[in-house]
Order: structure tokens, then C-alpha cells, then sequence
């Protein structure tokens, strides 16, 4: 588990070291532009003609050393100073003093530059300090750089990319690499910053580990040692050792869903998969997986109490419980969601439909205040403690009676929100997913756009309903369960491309992840 930071706590480590430890902000200049030269010299030519495009801040400095580094190393580099020379920071004045002394050339105005007669563009306009939108000239710079078609470069961060939340600052260089120092920004993951922010490579520049006491992040990711948190398994076990699974799922003639969700949770260590659908999905569910145990209802039956209890006595004996995967808003389903609400003692996993019901009900109910809080109050009071909702955005949009574009300008904000004042584990799905529990926002770094393929998220509930199901706490497996999910996805479009990726694909490679 890493932990990540917005711009205020990088700017405290960054102080830490050099006014605490007392290691000099020149000291960390020259590691950092040492760190961008060695990324570049990765990936370019001596027959490159390189730019290096510096604003007046340190990360101007950063990009005025790389420069002279280059030069050193016999590369042909010019500079761009767009920043002003009267606001350099000391540190940046030594960078200018030293290659104006090496008779570099350095260039004051973009209109007198032609882009086409250089192959790689460096960024160190602003670095991760920027808070307003890029405007004037620096707009102007950033769309040439934008049309360029060599390669590009940016130090620590694009320019015109928020580090707290990913957004566009205006407009914002679309890099092939990012070279940040020390620890991966907040921006640098969530999209659109993750987009402009091509590979990320995180560069060692003297940070000491002691720096990271100074701040408190609650925003983390994970990576493979995470899976040492998976359940441990024990030669001398049996399959009520690994939980029971239980899912509802599914609506008349429309199997899928159950069938996905199913199979992850066996896939992902589950002893035992119960799975309650319409009767008509009997014979194909049966064929397509005969280890689950299924347990059918009469869609126009639910009026009778012996069709309620086949539900209410599966979900009484659950270690896990999952509603909602395909099961539609018909008066059949918002029934069945009711008997699971109201019978079980376990947090449940709720998905897909039994969100949107949830959002229906909110809107023809009269909340205290008719606003996004009343409805996240009345959440928690609808569902067993610690459940966990795993709404894609505009399913959340819904559920919050929030505008999608808000939602996304700031999701670690509505994370915040949804989880501030309940014990709800809240799972965003978007092509970066966050999982916010209370005040801990994990922000998912796996997974590839071939997964953005229906029953991709079927089998997500499945996965995370496996690792309930054998005792991870709900928190836990939300976040341990996107994890995995996506790795699954990125091993199975290794093999089938990401154009070619099924759900069904990424539950074949479970295997490969959990081995």
C-alpha cells in the first residue's frame, strides 16, 4: 500500500527536507534534474534536438538543469524561458546564471520559436504549486506543445494538471512521460490528469522516509505485495471454512449477471455460491455452472410466503450477500429487494438495480431537506451496517441526486461526502475507481479500457463478495476486490487485446492473480 499526495502535503515533505533535514533545495534540484535525464535518455537519440521549456519557479530551475545536463552529455538543447526572469526563485537564477555562462540558447519569446525544428519537448512550466487556469502566453505555449508531434516530456507534473484532483487548470500538456519526484500525486491518477500524464515514473530525488511522518494522507493505492492481505487458506479446511456466498441475481430469462457474479466468487475462494433468480433462468444456470447451488422464485409469486421464505432462509444463513446484478425495477424486483433488506444481519453488497430502486424510492419519498445528504442519511438507515454500494457514476449521480459532470470534477469530494458520517463503503467505478470508507479514499490504479465491456462490473461484485464471504472486512474487500479486478483485466488483455476483452476473459484469469 502507497500512500498519495495533493500539492500541499508535497510542498510540507519538500520543506521538511530542506529546512529540517537541511539538505539544500539546490541538492534536490540537481537529483531531480539528473532523474529527467536519465528517463529521457531511455527513450531518445543523440540525433534528437531537444527543448526545454521553463517557467519561473522550481520547476523551471528542475528543467534549466536537465538542460545543462543534456548539453554536458552531448545532446543538441535549447531553452524556452517563459517564465519571468524578475520572479525566479533563487534557485532558478542559478540554473539561468549557469547556462547563460555555457552560452546555451535560450529563447524569451514562443513567437520567435519553431517548434519544427526540435523532436522532444521538455515541461517545466509549472510544476504541481499551479492553483488557476493556465492563461496568456502560457495557454498559447501549451497548445503549440500539444500540436507537436515529437516526444514530450514533463517534469513532476503536466503543466495545467491539478495535483489535488486531476482536472485541466485551462488547458494542460499532454505528455508522453511524466518524471515526478518522491511520491505519485493525487492528479497524476484520476483522470483526465492520468490521460495527460502518459508513464509515470516516479524518480527517488533525497527525499528521506522520515519526510512522510510530516503529512496525513487518507488517499492510497495499492501494489502486488498487497495481495499478502488475501485470506489465507489452510491445508485442514473444508468448504464452509470459506464462506458461503449468497446471490440475487438475475431477472426472467436474463441470466447473465448471476452467472458472472457466480463464477468471480468461486474464482476468488469462495466455499460455497447460492444464487436466487426467476425460474426461468433455472435450466441455462444449471448448465453454466453446475457448482453453484440455485434456489428459484416464481417472478409473479412473491405474494405467496412460501416463494418469500426460499429468500429470507438463504439469506439468514450468508457469510456474504449480493443484490441487485441484472435483476430489473419491475414491482417483482423492488420486492425482492425489500425481503433483503429487511431480513438480513449481514452488510450487503449492493449493486446495479437494487441502486437504481434505492434512487427511485429516494425520489418519491419526502427526505428532511429533499438534498444529497438527506438522501445518504436515508442510505444508511435502509441498509445493514458496513454494506457496501458499488455505483458507476451516473448510477451514483442518480442515487445523489447530483449533476455527473459535478460528481466527476471531484470525486474524492463526493467520496468524502458519501462516507463522512456512516460506516457505508461506497465502490466509484470509473476507468479509475475510488473506494471510500469513512475518511480512507483508495484510488484504483489497475485494470485497462478493454474491461469497460458489459458484466465487467457483474464479475467485480462477485470478486468482492469471494473475499467477504471469507472474512476480509467489507472495506477490505471492496478495495483488495477492485485491486484484483483490474489486474485480472490487464492479464487477460495481455492474452485477448483489449479490443477483444469479455468479462467471462477476466474471470479466466483470476487464476493467474490469486496462483
Amino acid at each position: 500500500m502507497k500512500k498519495l499526495v495533493n500539492s500541499q502535503q508535497m510542498k510540507k515533505i519538500d520543506a521538511f527536507t530542506i529546512d529540517e533535514i537541511g539538505i539544500p533545495a539546490m541538492v534536490l534540484m540537481e537529483n531531480a534534474a539528473n532523474q529527467v535525464v536519465a528517463a529521457m535518455e531511455e527513450r531518445i537519440s543523440r540525433e534528437d534536438i531537444i527543448l526545454v521549456i521553463c517557467g519561473s519557479g522550481n520547476n523551471g530551475g528542475d528543467g534549466m538543469a536537465a538542460a545543462r545536463i543534456l548539453l554536458n552529455h552531448g545532446f543538441q538543447v535549447d531553452v524556452f524561458l517563459i517564465g519571468e526572469r524578475d520572479k525566479l526563485s533563487a534557485e532558478s537564477k542559478k540554473q539561468l546564471d549557469i547556462i547563460e555562462n555555457l552560452e546555451m540558447v535560450i529563447w524569451d519569446d514562443v513567437s520567435e520559436i519553431n517548434f519544427k525544428g526540435y523532436t522532444v519537448l521538455v515541461d517545466a512550466i509549472f510544476g504541481i504549486g499551479l492553483d488557476r487556469p493556465a492563461e496568456g502566453k502560457y495557454a498559447e505555449t501549451i497548445q503549440l506543445m500539444n500540436a507537436f508531434q515529437g516526444y514530450v516530456f514533463a517534469v513532476d507534473i503536466p503543466s495545467g494538471i491539478s495535483a489535488d484532483n486531476g482536472q485541466v487548470l485551462g488547458t494542460a500538456v499532454r505528455a508522453d512521460v511524466t518524471i515526478t519526484f518522491g511520491i505519485e500525486k493525487i492528479g497524476q491518477l484520476l483522470y483526465p490528469g492520468s490521460l495527460h500524464t502518459g508513464k509515470l515514473i516516479v524518480s527517488d530525488i533525497g527525499f528521506p522516509p522520515s519526510a512522510m511522518d510530516v503529512i496525513s494522507s487518507n488517499v492510497l493505492f495499492y501494489e502486488e505485495s498487497d495481495l499478502f492481505s488475501l485470506p489465507r487458506r489452510a491445508a485442514y479446511s473444508n468448504k464452509g471454512t470459506y464462506g458461503k456466498v449468497v446471490i440475487i441475481a438475475g431477472s426472467a430469462n436474463m441470466s447473465g449477471a448471476a452467472f458472472l457474479s457466480a463464477k468471480a466468487a468461486y474464482r476468488t475462494g469462495a466455499g460455497l455460491v447460492q444464487i436466487i433468480t426467476p425460474d426461468e433462468n433455472r435450466a441455462i444456470l444449471q448448465m453454466q455452472l453446475p457448482e453453484a447451488i440455485l434456489t428459484t422464485y416464481q417472478p409473479d409469486g412473491l405474494d405467496k410466503e412460501s416463494e418469500r421464505l426460499k429468500i429470507i432462509a438463504a439469506v439468514s444463513c450468508a457469510d456474504a450477500i449480493v443484490v441487485g446484478p441484472g435483476i430489473g425495477k419491475s414491482d417483482t424486483a423492488r420486492m425482492v429487494v425489500d425481503l433483503v433488506l429487511e431480513n438480513s444481519q449481514i452488510p450487503l453488497i449492493i449493486d446495479a438495480d437494487a441502486l437504481n430502486i434505492l434512487s427511485d424510492r429516494f425520489n418519491d419519498a419526502a427526505l428532511p431537506g429533499n438534498d444529497s445528504r438527506a438522501r445518504i442519511s436515508a442510505v444508511a438507515q435502509a441498509v445493514p451496517v458496513g454494506s457496501i454500494l458499488t455505483p458507476h457514476l451516473k448510477e451514483l449521480a442518480r442515487l445523489l441526486d447530483k449533476d455527473l459532470a459535478e460528481i466527476k470534477a471531484d470525486l474524492l469530494g463526493t467520496a468524502e461526502f458519501c462516507t463522512a458520517d456512516s460506516d457505508l463503503t461506497f465502490v466509484m467505478k470509473d476507468a479509475r475507481t475510488v473506494v471510500a470508507h469513512q475518511d480512507e479514499h483508495y484510488i484504483n490504479a489497475t485494470g485497462n479500457n478493454g474491461m469497460a465491456t458489459g458484466g465487467s462490473g457483474d464479475a467485480l461484485t462477485g470478486i468482492i463478495a469471494g473475499l467477504l464471504a471469507q472474512g476480509l472486512a467489507p472495506s477490505e474487500a471492496a478495495k483488495l476486490g477492485v485491486y484484483i479486478h483490474g489486474l485480472a483485466g490487464d492479464i487477460a488483455a495481455q492474452e485477448k487485446s483489449e479490443y477483444s476483452l469479455m468479462a467471462s476473459d477476466l474471470i479466466e484469469a483470476l487464476p493467474a492473480v490469486l496462483r
